[in-house]
C-alpha cells in the first residue's frame, strides 16, 4: 500500500499521477477554490482537533508531543482512518495539506500511520 499513498501540498498544482486527491485539513486552505484544488474527496473528521492544531501551530519544537496527540485522537477515530485505508484499496491516493512546513503536518503523521510506521514516514 505504501506506493500508493503519497502526500502533498494542496497549494501545489493537481497531477494526473495524484489518484483520489484527499484534503485532510479541517479548514478549507486559504486562497484556493474549489476548482484549483480539484478535491475528490474532504476528510475533516480525519484531520487533527481544532484545540490540538491551534496547540501545535505548526512549531517544531512541539511535533514530537503533536504526533503522540494526533495519533491517539486517530486511535478514536477509526472510521475516518479506515475510510482512508478503503481508498488506497482502489489505488493511488494524494493526502493533501495547507501547512507550509512540508515535514511537520498532519498528513504526514497521517501517512506514517496508513504505512504502518510510527516513527517517521518517507515520501
Amino acid at each position: 500500500m505504501s506506493d500508493r499513498l503519497v502526500i502533498k501540498r494542496v497549494y501545489l498544482p493537481p497531477d494526473k499521477d495524484d489518484g483520489q486527491r484527499v484534503l485532510v485539513d479541517r479548514l478549507w486552505p486559504r486562497g484556493v477554490s474549489k476548482r484549483e484544488a480539484a478535491i475528490d474527496v474532504w476528510l475533516k473528521d480525519v484531520a487533527p482537533s481544532a484545540a490540538l492544531r491551534k496547540w501545535f501551530g505548526h512549531d517544531p519544537q512541539r511535533w514530537e508531543e503533536f504526533r503522540r496527540r494526533y495519533l491517539a485522537e486517530l486511535a478514536d477515530n477509526t472510521d475516518a482512518v479506515d475510510q482512508l485505508r478503503e481508498l488506497a484499496k482502489t489505488g493511488r491516493v494524494t493526502l493533501l495539506y495547507g501547512a507550509l512546513d512540508e515535514e511537520h503536518n498532519q498528513a504526514r503523521v497521517l501517512l506514517e500511520l496508513l504505512r504502518g510506521n510510527k516513527h517517521g514516514a518517507q515520501d
